[in-house]
Parts: structure tokens; sequence; C-alpha cells
């Protein structure tokens, strides 16, 4: 897959880079982020750096995982908002099956409950269902995971209910949330018929 970055009112989405790595190395230092999704922990430079340089690019260039870095638009000197400003977030799709694919996120501590994430998550989401392909999107956080499990309703993704076992985190397996989001959600058109069941 290409390259590609997005936008939204507020911020920029492109491809993460080794121009990342301090920001990540950061934001990932916060103990929500180390508790609540599966980065390492303790998180060393070294991650942020293999993050960077290695799994965000190496997932664009075979087609399985789409790592967008969440920037703040940069309208410090009055300029129509095309440089970048802070990091904000990472955003990632990844492929699942056929058709199918998780979108996976966290947000940096300074820039939670403004909309950012929610924004991100939709831009995201849009992308996914208009230029990857995908037909099916999924979201899950482990049990508990309230905040995440609020962007994702604010996303559109409808809540269809709890997987056991389902995550690993910190050795240890447990039950997860899932949501699940289809192209019409969005009112966007889908490329194969949906027959759902009746029952």
């Amino acid at each position: 897959m290409e390259p590609v970055t997005l936008s939204t009112e507020r911020m920029i989405l492109r491809p993460v880079g080794p121009q990342d790595a301090d920001e990540v190395y950061a934001a990932c230092q916060d103990p929500d982020i180390q508790r609540w999704t599966t980065v390492p922990s303790p998180y060393l430079r070294e991650h942020a750096v293999s993050f960077t340089e290695t799994f965000g690019p190496g997932g664009w260039r075979d087609d399985s995982d789409y790592t967008f870095a969440v920037r703040l638009r940069d309208t410090s000197e009055g300029e129509a908002g095309t440089r970048e400003g802070a990091l904000v977030a990472m955003a990632g799709v990844m492929r699942r099956g056929e058709g199918v694919a998780e979108l996976g996120f966290w947000a940096t501590k300074e820039h939670r409950g403004r909309g950012y994430m929610t924004e991100a998550s939709l831009a995201a989401a849009r992308w996914a269902f208009e230029s990857a392909g995908v037909e099916r999107l999924e979201w899950r956080a482990e049990v508990g995971n309230a905040a995440s499990r609020a962007v994702a309703e604010k996303t559109g993704f409808t809540m269809e209910g709890t997987l056991r076992a389902a995550l690993v985190h910190g050795g240890t397996r447990r039950d997860c949330w899932v949501g699940g989001l289809l192209p019409g959600d969005l009112g966007l058109p889908t490329t194969r018929a949906y027959l759902p069941s009746r029952g």
C-alpha cells in the first residue's frame, strides 16, 4: 500500500516514521497507555525506535498494517494549518482477514478529552472503507477500558459482545469487548452485498 496522509478539520494523519520516535517514547511513559494497550512495559527508547523505523513503515510496505501519527495542524503563524503540530495520538488499521481489519489507537495524555481521538478514528475508518478494501472494521479493548469504548461508540461502532480470554496483556489472557463498524454505518456504500440474519 502506498503511504497516504489524511486530513481532518483539526489534525493531520500521516504514516508514522523515525521523526516521531521521541514523542512516541515520551507518550508511552504514561501508565494508562501501558496498562490498556499492548505496548511494552517498561517502555524503552529502543521500543519507540523499532516502532517508528521498522514496524510502522514495514506495515505499509507489506500491506498489512497502516499506522498513522496523528498530529495537530500547526496554525501558530496564521497559515491554513498544513504544517504539523504536536503528536496527539497513534491510530492503526490492521488487516485481520478477507475484507476485515481492526482499528487500534492510543491518545497522548495531554490531548485526551477534546474529541481528537474520535475525529481521527472516523478519518481512519473512512479511509479503510473507501481506499483499503475493508468491508468490516473491528475494535477490541480489554473489558474495563471505558475511554477506548467511548471513542469506539462515538465513531459509530456497534458493541457486539465480550470475548473470553481473547487478549493477552502482561502474560495473562483477558476478556475483551468487541465492536463492529460497517461502511453503511458511516453512510458509505459497500463493495459486497450483506445479508443480515433475521434472528
